[in-house]
């Protein structure tokens, strides 16, 4: 693999977009979801992303442009893109934000209002974060600096952004793994993020992906792990980092394993997607990840 930055930031957005697009298309009656998962069917061939992916490619877009995270441009990019297609998923509290800030406001006001001032621990911030960490996969002082900077634009709960370190951490190491630099097993991986992290309810939890060896049910996972059902980040990032812990190396493995899990499965399975694409054997990317949307001939990337 390349080690030039730009090419590892744009390679964890297409796992972004893949494992985005993948995840979204098992929402509906879980029985026969469950089947589908089961049979490891595709319920749909052409398989569009969602909000998770664009403000992905905003995150991309600030790299890829400046070399850093800069919150105004991220804002107005994340605003922008939104209103050109407002039907992709995006949460409520999302919805008022950008008609707030498309009014006048102060993203950062915005961001700190919400939650009686606690700012929002929602995922959002999370699933936009492997780009970041692949960009600054060699220095860890900038990648935390950057994914906090990404974070807060939206969520400025404590949570929301060691959430988003957690998942930045991920994807630095994924690409040191298949750079040859380091090689952790399934506990390394979850301590060496861990251990970078601040202490928060993420960085506890994480001890509980610790002791979840051997071979854990989906539901004992899911129990004790969550599944983005709460849409917050120590309800999701878990989870994430146990299946990339065991599953990183195959990508195929890793999403599926990861929709397994249900919730908010468009969002974990494109953290997943983001970072496993960085490390896994190429042999693993399936020939059907061919028709996911593109988002580098979308109109959320290319400017009109």
């Amino acid at each position: 693999m390349k080690s030039d930055k730009q090419f590892l930031a744009s390679e964890s957005l297409n796992g972004i977009a893949i494992g985005d697009a993948f995840g979204e298309s098992f929402f509906g009656e879980e029985g026969l979801i469950n089947s589908y998962i089961h049979q490891r069917i595709l319920p749909e061939k052409f398989i569009d992303f969602t909000d998770d992916t664009i403000m992905a490619i905003a995150v991309f877009k600030s790299l890829e442009k400046l070399g850093e995270i800069n919150q105004d441009f991220l804002s107005e990019e994340f605003t922008k893109n939104y209103y050109l297609d407002i039907n992709r998923g995006y949460g409520p509290s999302m919805h008022q934000y950008f008609r707030a800030v498309k009014g006048g406001e102060n993203w950062k006001k915005v961001s700190y209002s919400k939650f009686e001032g606690q700012g929002s621990m929602g995922n959002g911030g999370a699933m936009r974060a492997s780009v970041i960490g692949a960009y600054f996969y060699d220095d860890l002082d900038k990648l935390r600096l950057n994914a906090e900077l990404s974070c807060e634009v939206t969520h400025a709960n404590k949570e929301a952004i060691e959430g988003t370190k957690a998942i930045a951490l991920a994807a630095a190491f994924a690409v040191q793994e298949k750079l040859g630099i380091k090689q952790l097993n399934q506990q390394e991986f979850i301590q060496k993020i861990q251990n970078e992290l601040d202490d928060s309810d993420i960085k506890s939890k994480l001890n509980k992906c610790l002791y979840l060896d051997g071979n854990p049910s989906i539901e004992l996972l899911v129990k004790t792990l969550g599944n983005g059902t709460k849409m917050t980040a120590q309800d999701t990032v878990p989870i994430v980092i146990w299946m990339l812990s065991r599953y990183r190396s195959n990508f195929e493995e890793c999403i599926w394993n990861t929709v397994s899990a249900l919730g908010d499965r468009d969002t974990t399975c494109a953290m997943a997607g983001g970072i496993s694409i960085l490390c896994c054997e190429e042999n693993t990317v399936p020939e059907w990840t061919k028709n996911v949307e593109n988002w580098k001939n979308s109109s959320f990337y290319n400017e009109l």
